[in-house]
């Protein structure tokens, strides 16, 4: 099974589009067996109404062995619920340091998916491409304002820096690369530039993305739409199940 059917089916299994980003913030939190009791019950409570589940590794790199354990943990839970994983590590070096990353996240941890940054070119990405059922999300358009720095940049050609992005995702026709498309950036004139691969789509909620930005898009490639903090840190007197509920109706509102 291919990375892109085993994502489809989970979101025919949950009814959902919505993707849960595990990022806690230690300054939150009183100790790292806090964090972890914290992260296994949103865990829990939300894979009911998760197709996808994105636990970014900074938040636990910054707790040192300790956090590199948790996450393995962490990650552990997370494939015990069905709910594919994607690693957001944003990792992008030559071949043969992308082979180390490759074989800590695919084979170590088992995760699904991984997020990569591209701009090393494409024989940065490939070592990545030869797991079965894996699957990589390349940065396209990201959701901070720094993306008109690089992303959207207009070549001479015409076309921008972030189609570039696009064509590598081009090069396998089976899903295994998707893109990042932040919810804050996705004008029409983004969307009308992006293949139909699969989609990772960060910026609902804190960073104030609108829904309303996707409506119309008829795209058969499955695409997920993150909330981290608007689950994790908002709303404190909803349980983290009622705030996963709310958010996957509000998709499935627009998304269908």
């Amino acid at each position: 099974m291919t990375y892109s059917e085993k994502l489809r089916q989970s979101i025919v299994r949950s009814g959902s589009h919505l993707c849960v980003g595990i990022d806690p913030r230690p300054s939150l939190h009183n100790s790292n067996d806090e964090i972890r009791e914290f992260c296994l019950k949103v865990i829990q409570e939300t894979a009911e109404f998760s197709a996808a589940f994105k636990p970014n590794i900074a938040y636990f790199e910054a707790l040192g062995v300790a956090g590199y354990q948790m996450l393995e943990d962490l990650v552990e839970a997370m494939k015990k619920t069905g709910v594919p994983v994607i690693l957001d590590a944003k990792r992008g070096d030559i071949g043969t340091t992308q082979e180390h990353y490759a074989e800590a996240y695919f084979e170590n941890w088992d995760v699904d998916a991984v997020t990569l940054s591209p701009y090393m070119g494409y024989d940065s990405v490939e070592p990545f491409l030869g797991s079965e059922g894996k699957g990589v999300y390349l940065l396209g358009v990201t959701s901070n304002a720094g993306a008109a720095d690089l992303e959207t940049r207009e070549l001479a050609d015409g076309r921008s820096v972030f189609e570039l992005v696009c064509d590598m995702a081009g090069r396998v026709d089976d899903g295994r690369i998707g893109l990042v498309l932040g919810l804050t950036n996705a004008s029409d004139e983004v969307l009308a530039r992006i293949p139909d691969v699969p989609m990772l789509i960060p910026g609902l909620g804190a960073q104030g993305g609108e829904l309303d930005a996707l409506a119309g898009q008829s795209r058969e490639a499955p695409s997920v739409i993150n909330v981290s903090r608007g689950i994790l840190y908002a709303e404190e007197n909803l349980s983290f199940a009622e705030k996963a509920k709310n958010y996957a109706d509000r998709i499935s509102a627009v998304l269908g």
